[in-house]
This record gives structure tokens, sequence and C-alpha cells, in this order.
């Protein structure tokens, strides 16, 4: 059946151009793009005075830090016109391995919202990180057969493409032979030693945090991602990448965005409307939404509204207000006045969603856990950074004769990182500075990337209630005040994912997130966001794992205490 919408004014992603011209359509692909008539289509729709551009690309996600299941994250997805996204499963293959993979793979099929896969290339990240899985080039290149495979993710090991070391290079080689692309995972990397990591075959970045870092990207010839999610915002630092000389090269990614964010602030669009709020173009900011992020990957049939492509297509009522009036994937009406068709649920083998469903091996804990045994002495603490990923190395004086080294007045509160795969009892015992916990202590089962249990309190006896509360329910996000859970957010699939319904999963990542501000986090600390990254070892300076402190850049394990 062919459909015809009349007189709408199209955005070309091409020129930068607004033509009023006729749209046809058939069998979900556009066909003509010029004076058709009504003659021409079966059906015709006249949106006169509305604007169509091609629906939008998010070019780098993982669906894990969503917590939802993707028929889910869909529904909240497509009313704000993505119609595609790029995932990266490294959370749940860190966790399950490639029966992770298969799962991402399974759960996405037949939404109304293409799910591209990027293969985890770090699982695990570095050696310091315990997860439940690690994958090597063999395990990875049968996925390169799937069509919806575009290419191995995020190389956060930077360290080993640069030492060439030999499983790495052979991920990239298996990917190059595959034909597919390499994304590039490298902050504050400059230089020469970018230069080989560049060579090397890694096609972007989504980790820069200051013009001047994304600009040399650019100028070296790899892509940049900017990334605005909900703990990582990088979107203002890098408002430059906007001027002409610059934009061509670049697209728009979340990375890591929680449901009620999504719900109540958008999605790409959102990072649209905000970049021309700043007194960029809107155009510009489409561009990098569509069809850039469609080069990037080197798909030739989504990202435009032009004679070939898919008819992912968005009406709006407003270009200035990018405000969206109907969503179109595949030619089919997915979302109207912000309300999204309903969803068939997906099929997932039982296999698989066992094996998804058993993630923690470990023991109950107790106080004795938590305890730093030092005499009063200056400890390295991580200092969280808002907004940022990266952090900082903070050195203070610590009193361990009062609350084993705790801290409120000057926001020193107790870290921990417990290993809750393969039951080795490793937990790595620290202090962290920036979170402004006044009381109690906050725990989940999402800690990028090796997902281990992590805890921060400002006391011990409520740290040992929130982590074993976490490992009674088999993952999830717990708050706990003077002994008594007051807030949980339960996340059973591989201790990442809510079985919930995106409207409930947002209800209770909202709660949960209002409740921990209740008890001092600042209102620009996204609390369990910023909590996940603190055990990344490969985000700078310094981060907490099971084996104890890393110092990011010398990739080395580091005493808490300094001499």
């Amino acid at each position: 059946m062919k459909f015809l919408f009349k007189n709408g004014s199209i955005v070309n992603v091409f020129t930068g151009e607004i033509e009023t011209k006729n749209v046809l359509i058939d069998n979900g692909i556009i066909i003509g793009i010029g004076d058709y008539n009504d003659d021409d289509a079966d059906e015709i729709e006249d949106i006169s005075g509305k604007y169509i551009c091609p629906g939008f690309i998010d070019g780098h996600i993982h669906i894990e830090s969503t917590m939802l299941l993707p028929e889910e994250l869909a529904k909240i997805c497509v009313v704000h016109g993505t119609t595609t996204i790029i995932a990266d499963p490294h959370e749940i293959a860190n966790v399950c391995g490639t029966d992770g993979i298969r799962f991402m793979l399974e759960a996405s099929e037949g939404i109304p919202m293409t799910v591209y896969i990027m293969l985890p290339s770090c699982v695990p990240a570095t050696s310091f990180d315990e997860s439940g899985a690690a994958l090597n080039a063999d395990d990875l290149s049968p996925f390169y057969n799937d069509h919806r495979v575009l290419g191995l993710g995020e190389l956060m090991n930077y360290p080993g493409v640069i030492a060439e070391n030999e499983e790495v290079i052979q991920k990239i080689r298996d990917a190059n032979k595959a034909g597919k692309i390499v994304n590039g995972h490298a902050p504050m990397l400059s230089g020469k030693e970018l230069d080989k990591y560049i060579t090397a075959g890694i096609n972007d970045d989504h980790e820069c945090s200051s013009a001047e870092e994304a600009i040399e990207r650019v100028r070296k010839g790899q892509w940049v991602m900017i990334r605005e999610g909900s703990a990582a915002r990088n979107l203002e630092a890098l408002l430059p990448l906007f001027d002409k000389q610059y934009s061509h090269r670049c697209l728009l990614v979340t990375d890591d965005k929680h449901p009620s964010d999504i719900i109540n602030n958008g999605h790409i669009d959102s990072i649209i409307r905000k970049s021309a709020s700043l007194g960029k173009s809107i155009i510009t900011g489409i561009q990098m939404a569509t069809i850039q992020a469609a080069q990037c990957f080197g798909l030739k049939d989504v990202g435009a509204v032009a004679p070939g492509y898919i008819a992912n297509l968005l009406i709006l009522d407003s270009l200035d207000e990018l405000k969206i009036n109907k969503v179109y994937y595949n030619g089919k009406k997915v979302c109207e006045n912000g309300i999204a068709m309903p969803i068939k649920k997906t099929n997932i083998s039982q296999k698989l969603y066992e094996s998804v469903m058993t993630s923690f091996n470990m023991q109950i804990l107790t106080k004795k856990d938590f305890e730093i045994i030092s005499k009063n002495c200056k400890c390295r603490t991580i200092g969280v950074i808002p907004g940022q990923l990266i952090t900082e190395e903070l050195l203070y004086d610590i009193d361990f004769s009062k609350n084993n080294g705790i801290d409120i007045k000057r926001d020193i509160l107790k870290l921990a990182v417990v290993e809750r795969h393969h039951n080795t009892g490793h937990i790595g015992l620290g202090f962290i500075h920036g979170i402004g916990l006044k009381e109690g202590a906050i725990a989940s089962s999402v800690s990028h990337d090796s997902h281990n249990l992590i805890i921060i309190g400002a006391n011990e006896s409520d740290m040992v209630i929130a982590g074993n509360r976490v490992r009674e329910i088999g993952g999830g996000n717990i708050v706990v005040k003077s002994g008594k859970i007051i807030a949980e957010m339960q996340l059973p699939i591989a201790g990442l994912i809510s079985k919930s319904s995106a409207e409930e999963a947002a209800a209770q990542n909202e709660k949960i997130k209002n409740i921990v501000h209740e008890l001092g986090v600042p209102n620009n600390i996204s609390p369990f966001m910023n909590m996940a990254f603190v055990s990344l070892s490969v985000i700078p300076s310094i981060k907490m794992t099971t084996l104890g402190l890393v110092d990011v850049n010398s990739q080395k394990l580091i005493s808490l205490f300094v001499n």
C-alpha cells in the first residue's frame, strides 16, 4: 500500500534546507520526494504547516543502564522520536557472558525501534575487574554473522591497544575482517598515543569532556559522540563542536540514562533542544541525531527523508520547539500525541531467561567486612565530580578512632565494592567524597563494568543491611536509614534490569532518587548513576574495585594509605 504525506516541510539533513514537498512511501520505504499527487497513493495525509524529519538515532547506549527490557525502553523512546539505537550490552555480558548478548538480541527483536548491537570488547574491562564472565575473540566472532551486529563496542582497554596486546588486537582484526567498525573509549588520550590508538582502527569516541579533546579527535579523523546522559553530561563543554568545521563529524548519544530522566526530560530530542537553547542550530542538532549517526555506523538506509530510505519519520508541529506530533517506524505509525501504540511482548527462550535470573553468588555480609584497620593517617579518597565520570584523587587525614574513619561533616563516607559473581570474598574498601550522604547507606548491584555489589554509607550498620538486601533480592538499588530499608528498586535480571513496566520502573527510580536526596545528596549528583561509575577502572583518575584502589592512568593498584 502506497502512502502520501502532502504539503509537509521536509528537513533535508543532507543540505540543511527546509523543502515543502510531498513524500511517497511504499511498504515502509520512501520511494519519492516531490510533486506526487493523490493518484499516486492509496492513502493520503495532508500535513500542511507541519515538518517532516528522520527518526532520531542514539549512537551509543547501554540498555541495561535504563534498567528496562528493550520493549519497555522502546515504549518511552519512540514518543521522543528515537527510532534506532546502537546498544553495547557489555553490562549484561560482564555478568552473564555470551548468554547476556543472546538475551539482548532476543529481547530486542520485533520491537518498534531498531536495536543494533556492538559486541562488548572488554569483558572484563581490566585485569583488576572480577566480572561474571570473560569473553575472548573466539567468543565474539560468531556474532558478526547477525545482521544487527554492527561491530566491536567501546574499546576501553586503550592501554592494551597501544601496547599491541595480542588478544585485544585480534578482536579488532576480527571486526575489520567482518567489515565492521570499532567504537572507541579513551578519555584524555592525546598526541602520539591517540595516533596509535586511532591507527589500530578505532572509529570514534564518546568520552570527550572538553572541546579541546574532542576537536583533536575530529582533526585526526575520528567521529565524536556528544554525550548527555543522566550522570555524564558533556554537551555544554562540547558546544564548540556544533560549529560548521567540526559538526559534520559529530553525533548525539545518551550512553547511560535512567527511565525517569527519559520520561520527564526526553531522549535524543532533549539534547537537540538543549543545544538550541544554548544558541546552536536546531538543524545541526537534527543532522547529528540522524544522517551523521547513520554515516558513523555505515547505515545506508536510515537517517534521512530521501528516496530509498526506510520511512522512520517524525511529524513535527513545531521545528523550533521540536514538538513531535507523530512517529512512524518502517512506515507504520507507532506514536501519536505523545502516546505510543501497544507493543507486543517479545519471546525470550526459557534457558536464556533462567541464565540471566541467577547472578548472585556471595556470602552474607557482616559489619566486620567493612572494617579498615589502621591508625590515624592520610588516606586517598575518591572525589566525585558532578556531571562527569572522571574522578579526582583527594588526600584526607582520617581519624579511625571515630566511626571507623567516616566523617559526615567533611563528606567523607565509607565505600565498599564486594565481589558477587564467584564468591571470592574480595572486598575493596575506602572512602569517597562528593556524594553528600548525611545518614544511612545506599547499595546497588549496578557498578560498571563488572557489576559487583557497591555500597556507600554514613555508618557501617546500615551498609550491612543495604548490601545484604541487594543480595537477597538478586540485584537492585537499596536505601537504608537507621537500620530500616526505606526504599528499594528490584533489578532481578542479571542484577541490572527490572521486570516492571517503564512507567513503574521510572516511578521507583524517581522515588528512590528523591529519598536519597532527602538524606543529603545534592541535586547535581545522580546518586545511583554516579555511584555506578565509581568502580569503573578505565576512567581517570582513581576508582575502587573488589581488589582495592586503582590508579587508572598507571593501571596499578595503589594503597589507600599515604605514608
